[in-house]
């Protein structure tokens, strides 16, 4: 992978910018030492790393707006971070760019029960802000994996998804406005704490935008009831194409569950090591929540139950305990980790049809044996958002060229059927040659000129999202 060569006369006058930032900034909001900036070098696709030309931490809205206008004035690219959770590369900077993070700024701004929104500064973690309002019978609805850590700076950028996106929907669904700070440093508010905004949806435009178009510092979000109760069941099968092809009637059958999980063997294996869930030795596992009274409940899992038992489970159990449910979740909520532990791994996030799972998935089995690859499935089976995790040794010369071979024909894969490169991570830098697989040369040309728009000198989040033989020139 390609980075673009760095700005000489910016590194020559890294001094001068230092001392300009630390002019505008609180003392310590300012990183310049190498050995500290070390920790920026890259997110968590760590595969590839650069170490910036230096990193900022402000705690305001007004701080961030000061620092943009700087770096717009000076022509010094500024790299957009939320907490570094990002697996696509998103916040992987270049070698003349300033790191913004938005780590500092984590308050709750206003919190409105009625209205059912709660306005947050976006360095707060996603699950911190169910922690919020949870006492009072709220919750956040997107659950990405990495929820403890991501920031919602983060998921805004990536629309990020998680286990319950099925019902609930992912981040562009429960956001309702942010404000932003341009490229140029001009601070606008887009949407708000009401249902719809008038004019152009530039909310839905932001949400996704992966840092090019802006910096979102402060967002409104949907906060719901809590239901009165949710259960999952875990069924195992002999195949991943039997549990893909369960998936598929269940959705094609109208019930609407919370979450569909799925694990194949590999995962299954390395979470038990891992986590001790206690899952069956099968070769393909879903996990399905539904909530709701407990009537409701049971309702639709006996429906779920009936349809699974049509494609001979091995295994199939219900839960009866909130502790039971919890060690269900326990392995799924771990193979991440769980993985980390057997290899170095690469995760993809490419979104398919529903009912091109048992397809895709043999393709899978099939491409990992021609490139002598391992891979784990774990994924959110419900909207086709799949999580192939290619294994390979970083240490072994021509395996990560290997491994990102191998995922680009997986993603290739899932455009071929009807889906998407990303579902939830970005195109960051990890997709970003391949955006030509899924649009036309008139289609990048269109996103190019929004991009023109927002940032006219092209400083927001650079060689990112688009192929770098299209963006040639537009850097001013």
């Amino acid at each position: 992978m390609q980075m673009p060569q760095p700005d000489a006369s910016i590194l020559a006058r890294k001094d001068r910018l230092v001392a300009q930032l630390q002019a505008i900034l609180p003392e310590g909001c300012v990183i310049y030492d190498e050995r500290e900036t070390k920790a920026y070098e890259c997110d968590a696709l760590s595969v590839y790393r650069c170490p910036p030309l230096c990193a900022v931490l402000p705690e305001t809205t007004e701080q961030v707006a000061a620092v943009m206008k700087l770096c717009h004035a000076e022509g010094v690219p500024v790299v957009p971070r939320g907490a570094g959770t990002s697996l696509a590369g998103g916040a992987l900077p270049t070698a003349d760019s300033v790191i913004l993070g938005v780590a500092r700024m984590n308050d709750v701004l206003d919190t409105d029960y009625p209205n059912r929104v709660i306005k947050v500064q976006t360095g707060r973690t996603n699950l911190s802000v169910t922690g919020a309002v949870e006492e009072d019978g709220f919750f956040y609805a997107p659950d990405p994996s990495s929820q403890l850590a991501c920031a919602i700076a983060g998921n805004i950028a990536m629309n990020s998804g998680g286990a319950h996106c099925l019902k609930y929907g992912v981040t562009t669904n429960n956001l309702m406005g942010v404000t932003m700070v341009m490229a140029d440093g001009e601070i606008v508010e887009i949407g708000g704490a009401h249902l719809d905004a008038g004019g152009l949806d530039l909310l839905g435009l932001i949400c996704g935008s992966e840092g090019q178009l802006g910096i979102v510092t402060e967002a409104t979000l949907r906060i719901l009831a809590k239901p009165e109760g949710a259960r999952p069941v875990l069924i195992g099968y002999d195949t991943n194409e039997i549990a893909g092809q369960c998936v598929s009637d269940i959705i094609k059958s109208g019930i609407l569950p919370v979450a569909i999980e799925f694990m194949d063997r590999p995962c299954i294996r390395a979470t038990e090591a891992f986590a001790g869930a206690g899952y069956p030795d099968c070769e393909a596992l879903l996990i399905i929540e539904v909530e709701g009274s407990e009537a409701e409940i049971q309702d639709q899992l006996d429906r779920i139950i009936t349809i699974a038992r049509r494609h001979n489970p091995v295994e199939l159990r219900e839960s009866g305990s909130e502790e039971e449910s919890a060690r269900i979740w326990l392995g799924r909520k771990s193979a991440f980790g769980a993985m980390g532990q057997i290899n170095d791994y690469m995760c993809l996030d490419g979104t398919i049809p529903v009912s091109e799972l048992p397809l895709v998935l043999r393709r899978i089995g099939e491409m990992s044996q021609e490139y002598g690859l391992d891979v784990g499935n774990v994924f959110h089976a419900g909207d086709g958002n799949m999580h192939p995790l290619i294994l390979f040794d970083a240490n072994k010369p021509g395996d990560l060229e290997k491994c990102e071979a191998f995922g680009a024909d997986i993603l290739k894969l899932c455009v071929e059927v009807g889906g998407c490169l990303t579902g939830e991570h970005g195109v960051g830098v990890e997709k970003r040659d391949l955006m030509g697989a899924q649009y036309t040369d008139a289609d990048l040309e269109v996103q190019l000129g929004v991009k023109d728009v927002f940032d006219p000198k092209w400083l927001l989040n650079p060689a990112k999202v688009f192929p770098l033989s299209t963006t040639e020139g537009r850097r001013a």
